[in-house]
């Protein structure tokens, strides 16, 4: 385990319960080794990767986002499978990078996307691929908090992953533009609230994500013709809930000059359906061990991980030039011509060599 942070002391928790794994846990930090320990007397401890890798077989990364390509890069060339936390990297060159190199290697590369793994996310999908909720009109996603600044990103790179993540699963599809406002309102640092539109083929999500907001806020609005879904993450019991409501156009008094309304409303039942109890990342890290053993496939794999950077880059772009921006197909080439918004067409990738070349970042 590569990091003791927030999300590195859930993930030795849940691997303490898996059999016949042992844990390491590396961390420059002393003081996060001694809580490490203090948390978890049977792990061993390291400050850095190169000291215990000999005697590993695989490594979670849940450290900065700007030292997942050196860490995991690292890692590869140790022979060694890899788990990294969103995001896959900082940039789509270095996320192709890893991708190259551990196919090349015959190891596992999997990424974080935890959500993917949630047994409310799974039902979504379910839901949405029975057709019961008709043509998606859209989605709408909130993730909202108050804290948790990041140093080395944005607040889209910190928080949309995730939506992005689901949205794309539910959907069976990736974005193929968007378009961003972004917004610093503390500090000196990175912007700390956005909106992004994704333009998926055949409907649109929105996502609001912000550090500064006084409630926490985790939920997904799915809108379809004939029904609407609501998944919210915090909710004790019923986190998914279907409406049977909608609105109809009304063609009979569509003038305006009849002064009717120009739709008819409709209301129906509203049902939450049961979700079995699972703990998304105790799913995730047991899959990790399952494919790190040979017994599974990757459900979000390293390639899965570089389509959410190719968007997360996407709106990079489209927040240095203020339109909205096409995303670049699978090598990193962009559509030819201005897109279909107005926004320029974006430029080639340029070549890079794709041996893996570990960069040193801060401490790690």
């Amino acid at each position: 385990m590569i990091g003791f942070g927030y999300w590195g002391s859930k993930h030795v928790r849940v691997l303490g319960t898996v059999p016949g794994v042992d844990v390491t846990v590396v961390d420059p930090d002393l003081d996060r080794l001694a809580d490490a320990v203090s948390h978890h007397p049977t792990v061993r401890t390291a400050r850095r990767l190169a000291a215990v890798a000999d005697d590993l077989d695989a490594v979670i990364i849940a450290t900065p986002p700007s030292t997942h390509y050196a860490l995991a890069a690292e890692a590869l060339a140790a022979g060694l499978h890899v788990l990294v936390e969103k995001p896959l990297a900082t940039s789509v060159v270095d996320a192709e990078t890893l991708v190259d190199a551990a196919e090349a290697a015959g190891l596992t590369l999997m990424v974080g996307h935890t959500f993917e793994y949630n047994p409310a996310v799974r039902r979504l999908r379910d839901i949405v691929r029975s057709g019961v909720l008709g043509r998606i009109l859209y989605i709408d996603a909130a993730r909202l908090n108050l804290g948790l600044y990041q140093r080395d990103v944005n607040v889209i790179w910190d928080l949309a992953p995730h939506d992005i993540s689901i949205a794309s699963y539910v959907l069976d599809a990736m974005p193929i533009s968007t378009a961003v406002w972004a917004w610093r309102n503390v500090g000196r640092g990175h912007p700390d609230v956005a909106y992004l539109r994704l333009d998926f083929p055949d409907t649109h999500t929105f996502i609001h994500v912000s550090w500064l907001n006084p409630d926490k806020v985790r939920r997904t609005t799915i809108v379809g013709e004939r029904q609407m879904v609501v998944y919210d993450d915090l909710s004790d019991k019923e986190r998914i809930r279907i409406y049977d409501i909608g609105v109809d156009p009304d063609v009979a008094d569509a003038e305006p000059s009849t002064g009717n309304m120009p739709v008819s409303y409709r209301t129906g039942d509203i049902t939450s359906p049961y979700l079995p109890f699972g703990e998304p990342l105790m799913i995730e890290d047991q899959h990790f061990v399952q494919c790190v053993r040979g017994e599974a496939v990757p459900e979000t794999p390293g390639r899965r991980g570089l389509d959410v950077v190719r968007v997360l880059e996407a709106t990079d772009r489209a927040l240095a030039s203020g339109r909205a921006t096409w995303v670049g197909d699978e090598r990193g080439v962009a559509p030819g011509g201005p897109d279909r918004m107005g926004g320029p067409g974006l430029r080639r990738v340029p070549p890079h060599d794709r041996q893996v070349v570990p960069r040193p970042r801060a401490d790690w």
